[in-house]
């Protein structure tokens, strides 16, 4: 099929098909079921494959997205062993989760890091990075270490999609797991994201908990959370307007050096740290986002965030 055609164009599926990996996906009853198998092939690799076949009530869930919540039976069958990394589709297959060999989620901001930095220095690839103003700073810095220049956007690959095609952008991605690459279509692909990731391993060697390891040794801890908070449509006035007007001198103990509404109510931090309120642009919630060293810190920034918009759990 041309979709399949198409990855051997992006990567070198005959290098992962003869690793010997044992790969476990789950596509959680969407559109992605069976692709990854038929992408990667009969070979040495073998796939094991979760809720493949289609059912749109997604039973046991609220939502197919792939997230620590859904992805329970995939966690389990990765910490019972027998598998060298998870692998999760969204309903339609555009959104891509990872769970590494010991059973753990790896959150999208990390994904996302890690898919720069096998880019960058695994593939040699050169040229600008897009990004939503919700990932993570771990871009910026490795866009800088290699001369690549990185591009903020709002949420929402309507933002992403144009921006990566005007700059010739290598990958674009935001935080609902959604990335894009250089050589295929401006849209999100989590297949693609999957199959670059086992790459990553191959090429390297190395299983997902290690190359995170060496992630953060290199650029230091980065802990990240979000909340959400619903709101009944009369708030949000009110709340949009006391979040507009807070002008805190510090959050979590790290000074407020500016202050920004390209999407939300954004405090950047000294070291480049930051939280974030916005509201959703489809469900009648605020979320607060928030990345800093230490996940003691991230709740804190969290709890100020709440204050700031003068809303509770």
């Amino acid at each position: 099929p041309p979709y399949l055609a198409s990855r051997r164009e992006c990567v070198d599926l005959a290098r992962i098909r003869e690793a010997g990996l044992r790969v476990a996906v789950d596509t959680m009853y969407g559109a992605a079921g069976g692709l990854t198998a038929a992408a990667i092939g009969e070979g040495a690799t073998s796939v094991h494959e979760l809720h493949g076949e289609r059912n749109p009530a997604f039973p046991g869930m609220r939502a197919p997205e792939p997230i620590a919540p859904n992805l329970g039976a995939l966690m389990r069958l990765l910490e019972g062993g027998g598998h060298d990394v998870g692998l999760a589709t969204d309903g339609d297959g555009d959104r891509f989760g990872l769970v590494d060999e010991q059973g753990r989620f790896l959150n999208q901001l990390q994904v996302f890091a890690l898919l720069v930095r096998y880019l960058l220095e695994v593939r040699g690839e050169r040229g600008a990075i897009v990004r939503s103003i919700t990932t993570t700073r771990m871009v910026d810095l490795l866009g800088a270490r290699h001369d690549c220049p990185v591009f903020e956007t709002p949420v929402g690959f309507k933002h992403l999609g144009p921006r990566m095609i005007d700059e010739d952008a290598i990958v674009a991605g935001e935080e609902s797991g959604g990335y894009a690459f250089r050589g295929h279509i401006a849209e999100r692909d989590g297949v693609l994201s999957g199959l670059l990731l086992l790459d990553y391993m191959v090429q390297t060697g190395k299983p997902a908990s290690q190359l995170l390891a060496e992630l953060y040794d290199d650029l230091g801890p980065h802990e990240y959370d979000r909340v959400d908070v619903t709101l009944r449509e009369e708030e949000r006035d009110a709340i949009a307007e006391q979040a507009a007007a807070a002008t805190p001198s510090e959050i979590a103990g790290l000074r407020v050096v500016s202050r920004d509404t390209l999407d939300g109510y954004r405090f950047t931090l000294e070291g480049g740290w930051w939280l974030l309120m916005r509201f959703s642009g489809t469900e009648p919630l605020l979320r607060i986002y928030a990345e800093l060293p230490s996940a003691a810190q991230v709740r804190r920034a969290i709890e100020h965030g709440q204050a700031l918009a003068g809303v509770t759990l």
